[in-house]
């Protein structure tokens, strides 16, 4: 696992299953591309969400380039799409960049309150 100075994790193909699909928390995953010109306007907002919401998931980036197995196996057909996983489920998918604002609101129903237990 690497992750950059902004908190978000890189997951390939080989750290997919481990990283995502086992983690004990939510995992907001951007499938993304690096000609992506929407992809570079959703990046600074992850890395604020990474920080912000850091008690609550990991955030996770996975080239579609560099990566195709899990882009394939995970259905993913443009670039940025995010998936939000859960106990190795997907619980949510949201395809193309959006405001921060409007990103927190769609993960506020699926995301867990910190100090509260499912």
């Amino acid at each position: 696992m690497t992750t950059t100075a902004s908190a978000v994790v890189t997951v390939t193909d080989a750290t997919f299953d481990q990283l995502v699909l086992r983690s004990a928390r939510p995992v907001l995953v951007e499938f993304w591309a690096p000609w992506c010109g929407p992809c570079r306007q959703l990046a600074p907002v992850l890395d604020q969400i990474a920080h912000e919401e850091a008690d609550r998931l990991t955030v996770a980036k996975l080239n579609t380039d560099e990566n195709p197995a899990t882009m394939i196996a995970c259905n993913v057909l443009a670039a940025p799409t995010l998936q939000l996983y859960r106990e190795g489920e997907l619980v949510k998918e949201m395809v193309g960049a959006r405001p921060k604002r409007r990103l927190v609101q769609e993960l506020e129903d699926v995301l867990p309150h910190v100090g509260q237990t499912d």
